[in-house]
């Protein structure tokens, strides 16, 4: 029923007019809790010698491939395949909101940026139904990614986000309930003589060459008509290139001038070393390392180059947190009942257009997938045509169908024709 206009009056709600006397406008903002300014406080931070190179790059750009891939608990049949979406908390955690602040998508993002500027994280459930260490059957209600501060034999010492207070705190929880979750490119990555820890160090050199040549330093030498021995001379030398130092600096151009017999060296040229050839040899054997390449980088990769990358970089980083996750958040009660936490990565982002006709009339032939479930992919509406979800070759006759009727042209009287010459002559009996 229409809500009528007296209706609409009384319930509605603006937010800059309608205002509770205890809503956060009205009250102090010191009793709302600690205040960051512009910037998240639960955001990861990377480290100041990766955040400063390519290196922040390249974990940007796995990172975001990782959190593309859909993670979901569901439930499987005896030989390990999806049946169907459980609708659990942890799946609400997973696929829409982990947490007051993020998104299952954000939650992990932030996980892997972590794990590759740490080695080891910690995805903790802040929420249970129930507390993990006294009972064995609890349910996930949110979670947090957590820096492992230290290690025990049964428990792990974990700075994590505390949403109530707005600070970081360190909690003390049992391995049993958190999932623990290591980098499975740490020897590439996180060892301290890595590939890319050396990488890091050599682009951290040339960072420091290129600040000194731009220091604004002229670097000159001046050679003056006369030996410099005495302290007398070498008090005029001195004195010769605060001169010319003035000159220089009081000059609205940068000119100054010397005597006819005084020559000047410039040494503000390029120093050649093999730093940048260091450089490129490190990089190079990283991207081997990790299944990149410059193409993956700049969106030139082929088909072939990406389903290698996603098969040497991403899925081994998926499988890993989802691996854990599954032996952590769900009991064996749960794993008895064939849940599980799998994964799962949409394989047309990669078809062209031109090239989906052609998959969809195989899919949908050899009766793989249905017609609505591919209209589903193409961001199509469903068909209410009952057969477009049915698993059958549309190409041919299904069973119980009518036949066309025939055209009645081409339709010939019987009786025109004469006696049939392959027919049997009946014989009666007396």
């Amino acid at each position: 029923m229409a809500e009528t206009l007296p209706g609409r009056l009384k319930h509605a709600w603006n937010a800059f007019v309608n205002k509770d006397p205890t809503s956060a406008d009205n009250v102090p903002a010191y009793t709302l809790g600690p205040s960051y300014g512009s910037s998240r406080p639960d955001r990861p931070r990377l480290r100041i010698s990766n955040e400063r190179t390519i290196i922040s790059s390249i974990y940007a750009r796995i990172a975001i491939d990782v959190a593309a891939v859909n993670i979901m608990h569901v439930r499987q049949d005896q030989n390990g395949r999806y049946i169907e979406t459980i609708f659990s908390g942890l799946n609400n955690c997973l696929t829409l909101d982990a947490n007051i602040d993020q998104t299952g998508r954000a939650l992990m993002l932030d996980a892997v940026l972590t794990l590759f500027d740490e080695g080891v994280i910690a995805i903790v459930p802040v929420d249970t139904t129930s507390d993990p260490s006294i009972s064995g059957s609890w349910e996930v209600q949110t979670l947090r990614v957590g820096h492992i501060v230290n290690w025990y034999p049964k428990h792990i010492r974990v700075r994590v986000y505390n949403e109530n207070t707005g600070l970081k705190q360190e909690v003390t929880l049992l391995k049993s309930q958190v999932a623990i979750i290591e980098n499975p490119l740490y020897v590439v990555m996180n060892e301290p003589n890595s590939t890319l820890q050396r990488l890091i160090r050599k682009l951290g050199l040339l960072d420091a060459v290129d600040e000194q040549s731009s220091s604004g330093k002229l670097d000159l030498i001046i050679q003056l008509p006369y030996v410099i021995k005495s302290e007398a001379r070498k008090t005029q030398a001195k004195g010769r290139r605060d001169e010319i130092e003035m000159q220089l600096k009081d000059s609205k151009y940068g000119v100054a001038y010397t005597d006819g017999t005084e020559k000047i060296t410039q040494l503000n040229r390029p120093v050649e070393n093999n730093l940048l050839a260091t450089i490129t040899y490190l990089t190079n054997m990283l991207y081997g390392q990790l299944g990149l390449t410059e193409e993956i980088f700049n969106g030139k990769a082929d088909e072939k180059a990406m389903l290698n990358y996603y098969n040497r970089t991403v899925e081994p980083l998926i499988a890993a947190i989802t691996d854990e996750m599954k032996r952590k958040f769900l009991t064996k009660t749960a794993r008895s009942q064939y849940q599980s936490i799998m994964y799962f990565r949409d394989p047309f982002k990669l078809v062209p257009v031109l090239n989906l006709a052609e998959i969809a009339d195989k899919l949908s032939r050899n009766a793989i997938l249905s017609s609505n479930e591919f209209r589903a992919i193409l961001g199509f509406k469903p068909s209410t045509d009952p057969t477009a979800d049915t698993l059958s070759n549309k190409n041919l006759n299904q069973p119980g169908a009518t036949a066309p009727p025939a055209d009645q042209s081409q339709v010939v009287d019987s009786s025109l024709l004469g006696p049939d010459p392959n027919a049997t002559a009946g014989v009666s009996a007396n």
